[in-house]
């Protein structure tokens, strides 16, 4: 039994369905009953121990979506995970992220290397599938003037569809052989965000690091956010992003899609 949080979101709902197209046995684990399908149960936060605790019994295998950023996202995944422990469960796999470390350019990566190092401790079995950034997303970088904007030169990155996440997940949690080992999870190439925006016909333009906090300064948002906004750039500058994993292919028999293939609608 497979017990797959965050099931109803953009990863998890594919995952799902690669498990119920597989045929392997599986739980939703939702906030929102009404939003299931099939075997669930429910649990109103990464947070709630004891309701997370009460999804998880009886699971082989826990899929650790992370939260949705929050200045608590560690202490909610440390909660979870401990849940899974106290719910007897051996397994855990952990979507986690490109890069992890305690230093990572971009600040929310440290957030994933944080709660690597809780699994760790915990003597549960585990697999990191470390993704880069979602090439779904980048689409969403255009602003309503045609152009991407951030620090980040031209740096290049890796990202990938969340199709081709969904898929690598569901072939680790379906097959044997990877405990205790992290897969980076990249699209087939790397491409800066000039690359992407004369894909999208718009155009980029890079900032300083000033002119980024500046300009993301109206939004309102808390400082731990907008420092993980202008530092995903920031990463993309760096070289972070850039390296290409053929984790993908190797697990799933197939070739991760391109940003030229994505956008083409192919």
């Amino acid at each position: 039994m497979i017990a797959v949080t965050g099931a109803t979101g953009e990863v998890g709902r594919r995952v799902i369905a690669r498990l119920a197209e597989a045929g392997a046995p599986h739980r939703s684990i939702v906030r929102d009953a009404s939003r299931a399908a099939g075997e669930f149960r429910v649990a109103s936060d990464y947070g709630a121990r004891d309701e997370m605790a009460a999804a998880f019994s009886g699971a082989d295998t826990v899929f650790l979506v992370p939260a949705a950023e929050n200045a608590d996202r560690v202490e909610q995944h440390k909660t979870a995970v401990d849940a899974a422990l106290a719910a007897g469960v051996p397994r855990l796999v952990y979507l986690s992220f490109f890069g992890a470390a305690p230093d990572a350019t971009f600040t929310l990566a440290r957030d994933h290397w944080a709660t690597e190092e809780h699994i760790r401790a915990t003597g549960l079995a585990w697999t990191f599938l470390r993704m880069n950034l979602y090439m779904d997303f980048i689409p969403n970088m255009v602003g309503p003037d045609g152009a991407i904007r951030g620090p980040a030169a031209d740096g290049r990155v890796s990202a990938i569809l969340r199709d081709d996440v969904a898929a690598a997940s569901a072939a680790v949690l379906t097959t044997d052989g990877h405990d205790a080992r992290s897969y980076d999870l990249t699209g087939p190439s790397s491409f800066s965000l000039a690359e992407a925006a004369a894909l999208m016909d718009a155009r980029f333009e890079d900032e300083t690091d000033e002119q980024a906090y500046a300009s993301r300064a109206s939004y309102d948002a808390p400082d731990w956010e907008v420092r993980g906004w202008v530092t995903s750039y920031q990463a993309i500058r760096d070289g972070s992003l850039a390296a290409v994993s053929p984790a993908v292919r190797e697990l799933t028999g197939q070739e991760p899609v391109s940003l030229a293939t994505y956008l083409s609608g192919a």
